[in-house]
């Protein structure tokens, strides 16, 4: 979803062009016949700007990369049919089963399962008990437990504690594995370097909470079908959790399942779409956990969720295109923005300057509890270097461009406004 100067998509594609088949119309449906419930194709479409995009959006197309006048994304059937009714046409138009985007070299031992993902918390934990400790926060709609690290140098497990919080959220997209990764390495990281001064110097005044995997069901699901001894990994290109709807479809998009202004565009009503955002608000127990969560601990201030892909750093709105109107908070917004764009190369920029979305985590952890709420979408910066699948290559630099975020971020947790009169500087 990253903006990019529209000639460099024209080299890109250019370059690499073999990419994507021709494009390939979806076949009108005939009367009465079974349609295949999870049919699904990879599109780009004209949209030259923001309003355009949410035409789309509202579609039920799931935006995934925008680069100058057009943008890429996962549609349905009936999002096909709906945009053909508002007179957008694809460009190009692939099925996911024959991208080449959806396989990409083995072995990808390096990511980890949900299985990997408890053993390194537990493995955390137990290395560091007197700063770290396990918790389980919920169960996934499958039964899965989602599980938080903590660091705290007074308090373990439930405990409260009156320390400035920040929580590090991952994987609420299925197919998103590099964002598991990240959020898991930084919190190993930040337990391996406990002891360095400026790291014990956070670590002894802040509450600090890890859940990498908020859609552990969904994760397991989109790599069900992957062997490690083969030479390619064909994934699902899942998004949502795994919930059975009605019509036959599978899942809800939690991250616009959350209840600050649910279901006011920018996510379908369409239970066959990839943005299809449940039946009611909070509907899903994975969003439930969240919430439930971030309710119990007052002392949060800050929040982080991370997703691929695009390289951005996006604040709220997302749900309207106005900015927020306390304009303390949206200098502060601003500064931080700024500054995590500085550290990472990321571009920052508030959400709905790519398109209107509604009911994600950020937009209800700003709007109803007031905690600085930033959304990070990691590596790569197009779907022309690997989109959701770029590779085990990916994982290190992506988490070791992210440490220095982590740390900013846990420094300003104790006061998010001063960045707005710091210029987004860490100093008091």
């Amino acid at each position: 979803m990253k903006l990019v100067l529209a000639l460099l998509l024209v080299a890109a594609a250019a370059a690499r062009a073999d990419w994507f088949e021709a494009p390939e119309a979806a076949p009108a449906p005939e009367t009465g016949a079974p349609q295949p419930v999870d049919q699904r194709w990879w599109v780009v479409l004209p949209a030259s700007g923001s309003a355009e995009r949410t035409r789309i959006a509202n579609a039920g197309v799931s935006i995934e990369e925008v680069s100058g006048s057009t943008v890429g994304g996962v549609a349905d059937r009936r999002a096909l049919e709906r945009l053909r009714a508002i007179g957008i046409h694809p460009s190009r138009q692939t099925e996911l089963e024959k991208a080449h985007l959806l396989a990409f070299p083995q072995p990808d031992a390096a990511f980890h399962d949900y299985s990997r993902v408890k053993s390194e918390l537990a493995a955390t934990a137990a290395a560091h008990p007197k700063l770290v400790s396990l918790l389980k926060i919920g169960s996934s709609l499958q039964g899965r437990d989602l599980v938080a690290l903590r660091f705290n140098s007074d308090a373990k497990g439930t405990q409260k504690s009156a320390k400035p919080g920040v929580v590090f959220l991952g994987t609420h997209h299925a197919r998103e594995h590099l964002s598991t990764e990240v959020p898991l390495l930084l919190a190993k990281w930040l337990a391996a370097n406990a002891e360095r001064a400026d790291v014990k110097k956070l670590l002894d005044s802040r509450d600090v909470y890890f859940v990498p995997l908020v859609n552990p069901d969904g994760a397991e699901y989109d790599h069900a079908g992957c062997r490690s001894d083969a030479a390619r990994c064909s994934y699902k290109w899942h998004r949502k959790n795994m919930r059975e709807n009605s019509d036959g479809s599978r899942g809800v998009d939690l991250n616009r399942n959350y209840g600050f202004h649910w279901n006011t565009g920018g996510a379908s009503d369409d239970p066959g779409s990839d943005t299809y955002h449940g039946p009611a608000p909070f509907s899903e127990p994975e969003t439930q956990a969240v919430k439930r969560f971030v309710e119990e601990r007052p002392n949060l201030k800050a929040l982080l969720s991370y997703h691929t892909f695009s390289e951005l750093v996006l604040y709220p709105w997302g749900h309207k295109y106005d900015p927020i109107d306390d304009g303390p908070a949206l200098a502060a917004y601003k500064a931080m923005a700024t500054k995590f764009g500085e550290l990472t190369g990321y571009t920052p920029e508030q959400s709905s300057e790519l398109y209107i979305a509604s009911g994600d985590t950020t937009d209800w952890a700003w709007g109803e509890r007031g905690i600085f709420s930033f959304t990070f979408e990691l590596t790569p910066a197009s779907s022309w270097d690997g989109g959701f699948y770029p590779g085990a290559k990916a994982i290190d630099p992506t988490f070791q461009k992210n440490i220095a975020p982590m740390l900013y971020l846990l420094e300003m947790a104790d006061d998010p406004y001063r960045a707005g009169i710091t210029g987004g500087g860490a100093s008091k």
